[in-house]
């Protein structure tokens, strides 16, 4: 899930969608919960505190990111105490779940500076690749980045991850088989070979973009809200779409995938 937006007013602080998500976690009971950014909507310690508490209220086990909306919106605040709401409730902005079938490493994309257009340092580039090289044989290789790697389908001018193409290749040779993120409020599922032709021993990924669960500002009622439900086995990754339907998420789509692990 992503880009809850606590304190917005359309965002999750809406009851009825925080009980249909607690209900679709409860049908899935997934291994891990992954929140990819914009907990909050104005970075304020009253908005990350609801947002731990809700997510925390899932009773699953959480990697949680930042966003852009989850640093203080103004400066000198914004440069002086950047992650100090965001550590004070999760101790971290690049945390990691290993288990015997998952490897999940999330990174930190938000910019003081960038604040929409996210980048990646090349630190922690490195610290992913070292990381996916830790894995467990067998397990699910999955990196959370908040700022989009692919572009929106439908009336979007925000500009991806810079770099994206380089933090792509350098992740997914690196065994990343699943790149999940937000940012944008629209749902992408593609696959590397989907718009690259591989060769020299690039390695195929997964890249899957949450719809956004909040929205945070009243223009923007055409878009969809939802979340991504992951299943995997030894062969295949399958992507669900669920949208909110004002009553309960139900599922919208599916996408399968063939998976490669010979790493």
């Amino acid at each position: 899930m992503s880009d809850l937006h606590f304190g917005a007013g359309n965002g999750l602080d809406d009851e009825p969608a925080g009980v249909g998500i607690r209900d679709l976690v409860e049908r899935v009971q997934p291994e891990l919960v992954i929140a990819s950014g914009d907990l909050t909507h104005g970075g304020r310690a009253a908005e990350h505190e609801t947002a731990a508490r809700f997510l925390e209220s899932l009773d699953r086990p959480l990697l949680v990111i930042p966003g852009n909306h989850d640093i203080p919106p103004f400066s000198p605040a914004r440069f002086t105490r950047t992650w100090r709401d965001f550590n004070r409730q999760w101790g971290t902005t690049s945390p990691v779940s290993s288990t015997p079938s998952l490897q999940a490493i999330g990174l930190n994309s938000v910019r003081p500076l960038g604040y929409q257009r996210g980048r990646l340092r090349g630190v922690d580039l490195e610290r992913a690749e070292r990381l996916l090289a830790e894995a467990q044989p067998g397990a699910l290789r999955v990196v959370a980045i908040h700022h989009q790697l692919t572009g929106a389908p439908w009336r979007m001018r925000k500009l991806p991850l810079i770099a994206r193409s380089r933090v792509l290749a350098r992740l997914a040779d690196a065994g990343a088989e699943l790149i999940v993120g937000g940012h944008i409020h629209q749902a992408t599922v593609c696959e590397r070979r989907d718009f690259e032709v591989l060769g020299g021993g690039s390695r195929p990924c997964v890249i899957v973009t949450a719809p956004g669960l909040g929205r945070p500002r009243p223009g923007r009622r055409y878009e969809v809200r939802g979340a991504l439900v992951h299943r995997f086995d030894e062969q295949s990754l399958t992507v669900e779409t669920h949208i909110w339907d004002r009553e309960r998420f139900v599922q919208s789509s599916e996408r399968t995938f063939q998976r490669v692990r010979d790493v």
